[in-house]
């Protein structure tokens, strides 16, 4: 019997031991991230018979328990992938809306000393030092446009850079976890300590991706991303990267590899902060820049419109102020062709009328023999074009030339007009005498439709009979018969009816171009005196301050930038928002995982305690023994 007590009380130490440990290791790791507590099971040894009857032959610890709940921990990703995303959101808004706010204010600043500058000019329109005001601002105007559009190519490397390395860090983790994998195959996934270094490479995958986690019969687990796309299969770890965007290289796309196959996969479909940078890029982003073009065309179309209507300081027509709006300079980016083209053509995008472009993206397809299909990216609405020789008809204030090669079935571009332009805006004038403050008078027939407008080409002072002041000449044109009819200032016939071929009438020292609508016959009087003092065309250029001028004439050229900064804005609100909620869903399953898995301090100070008295029961039990041995020993000397 005494043999019998010393083991029971050998077991109770060796148990209080072992429950010791497991309830120091918690303690220990109360801090470290992603550790689960764990428990010792105490179970009692089968009893011995003794006599009739039973007694206890003392207690073991049958198991050590990682204290897991899959269903919390599922959850617990799902709530990282969601916080990280929106939290991803709002930097990358944060970042683009204080750029609009901040550094981007300069820009609608400039196009306010500008039109300040016209103003003073119409005041005093042979002023040379106003004159040179007015260039200085629209070098400052075109300068701010620069700026932005390098601001904002600056954000978009940000953003690749920040892309590839969240894929390196997650082919980093997929080979971690594949080693872990080859490890937990050897102990049949018992190995606790593996377990908990893999639930935090898991929980930190979540971060940048929607993570789908497979559990195996061979203890290890393979891992998903986006639910299609394998990163980690058993032990075997499959690698993603970055590669040049398609069709415009410098918008880069995401792989998978597994072996010598590489697929290119959808990030947006991803979530976690992978899915947060694309769709930031290409949603925003990238609209953000064209809708920069699109004001950086507007505004050098409408001033050189407007001093090719105006006559400089030597009654020369005026010459462009900006850079023209289908130079190449302008132009870089407005056409990126597809990979998987098959045919050769070469394409040019130009710009035919700013006030009808929307500052959006397009798809270009071509279907055999002879269809070509232009569909707006941002609202799906298909446009068929029209092949007028070598050149595509029917897009937004834009044509498509086919410069060189030929289409084959199935080719495809993706066309943005409005790219580019900030980036390519300078200031062409450099002698302030060129700015075109005084204007032609040309008035118009009272009984025209007012479908007509005219548009100065060229006039030549040293022909004599270029139409002055008291030698008005006045032309009648009709549409229909494509001919023009020119009367003197009494109305007295000067040439009859003459053809010429639209749009363009050259005839007494000038020429013009007849932009019309109407089926009627348009008549239209011409003075070209010019005098210094004649503020007529600056007059008319001040008042393109208010001029409904973009967006099919919903907005002047300040609206653009203002309402670009406002949608802006608007989505930075709406991601500081979306982090609120997030956090709050986050916060709610990470306490639930901690109320399961989370050690408690208090909890395992109570089970020290506890554990160390019935550790020193045990001992004490042990001595207990060893004297009554003594003292039978000592009986039968």
């Amino acid at each position: 019997m005494g043999m019998d007590l010393l083991n029971i009380a050998r077991t109770g130490v060796l148990a209080s031991q072992s429950q010791l440990a497991v309830t120091s290791n918690n303690i220990a790791n109360a801090n470290t991230q992603g550790y689960h507590r764990q428990v010792a099971e105490q179970s009692s040894l089968d009893n011995q018979r003794l006599g009739g009857n039973f007694f206890g032959s003392g207690t073991y610890i049958s198991d050590v328990k990682r204290i897991y709940n899959d269903y919390a921990a599922r959850e617990l990703r799902i709530g990282q992938t969601t916080v990280s995303e929106a939290q991803a959101t709002q930097i990358k808004m944060g970042e683009l809306d204080q750029l609009f706010s901040q550094i981007g204010k300069s820009i609608p600043q400039g196009l306010n000393d500008l039109f300040a500058g016209l103003n003073s000019l119409a005041d005093l329109p042979d002023d040379i030092g106003i004159r040179n005001n007015v260039l200085g601002s629209a070098g400052h105007l075109a300068s701010s446009l620069n700026q932005m559009q390098a601001h904002l190519d600056g954000q978009m490397k940000q953003t690749n850079d920040q892309i590839a390395g969240i894929t390196d860090r997650i082919n980093e983790i997929g080979n971690e976890l594949g080693h872990i994998n080859r490890e937990l195959m050897k102990s049949q996934g018992e190995d606790m300590s593996l377990l908990d270094k893999q639930d935090a490479l898991i929980q930190e995958l979540s971060q940048y991706s929607q993570v789908n986690v497979i559990p195996l019969d061979t203890g290890a687990k393979s891992i998903m991303l986006g639910g299609a796309v394998m990163l980690v299969s058993g032990e075997v770890s499959m690698a993603i990267g970055t590669t040049a965007g398609d069709p415009f290289p410098n918008e880069s796309r995401v792989t998978s590899s597994a072996g010598a196959q590489t697929l290119i996969i959808d990030p947006s479909q991803m979530g976690g902060q992978l899915g947060a940078l694309y769709e930031f890029r290409n949603e925003t982003l990238v609209q953000a820049q064209l809708e920069v073009g699109q004001l950086a065309l507007g505004v050098a179309d409408a001033f050189n419109q407007a001093q090719s209507q105006g006559f400089d300081l030597s009654g020369a027509l005026g010459q462009n102020i900006f850079t023209d709006i289908n130079d190449p300079d302008m132009a870089v980016g407005r056409v990126g062709g597809f990979g998987t083209n098959t045919g050769n053509a070469n394409l040019r995008v130009n710009i035919d009328d700013t006030s009808a472009l929307t500052g959006g993206s397009y798809d270009l397809t071509f279907t055999a023999p002879g269809t070509y299909e232009l569909t707006d990216i941002n609202t799906g609405v298909v446009t068929p074009l029209t092949l007028n020789g070598s050149q595509l008809d029917g897009g937004d204030g834009f044509s498509i030339h086919i410069d060189s090669g030929a289409f084959v079935d199935g080719d495809k571009f993706e066309i943005r007009p409005s790219a580019g332009a900030a980036a390519g805006i300078k200031v062409e004038m450099t002698d302030p005498k060129g700015i075109a403050a005084a204007g032609p008078k040309i008035t118009a027939g009272t009984a025209n439709s007012g479908n007509t407008e005219i548009e100065i080409l060229s006039i030549d002072r040293n022909n004599v009979n270029l139409p002055l002041t008291g030698s008005e000449l006045t032309y009648q044109i009709d549409p229909v018969a494509n001919t023009f009819t020119v009367f003197d200032a009494s109305g007295t016939l000067v040439s009859a009816a003459a053809p010429y071929t639209p749009p363009t009438i050259t005839s007494n020292g000038f020429s013009f171009d007849v932009n019309t609508t109407s089926t009627s016959t348009e008549s239209f009087t011409f003075d070209f005196t010019f005098a210094e003092g004649d503020n007529s065309n600056a007059v008319s250029m001040a008042q393109l301050s208010e001029a409904k001028l973009m967006n099919s004439g919903g907005s002047t050229l300040t609206d653009v930038y203002e309402g670009t900064k406002l949608v802006v804005g608007g989505k930075a609100k709406a991601a500081s928002v979306a982090v609120g909620s997030a956090e709050a869903v986050f916060t709610q399953a990470y306490n639930r995982v901690q109320s399961e898995s989370g050690v408690n301090l208090d909890e395992e100070a109570g089970n020290l305690i506890r554990f160390q008295q019935a550790y020193q029961a045990s001992a004490r039990i042990m001595t207990t023994a060893s004297e009554i041995f003594d003292t039978l020993f000592s009986s039968v000397r």
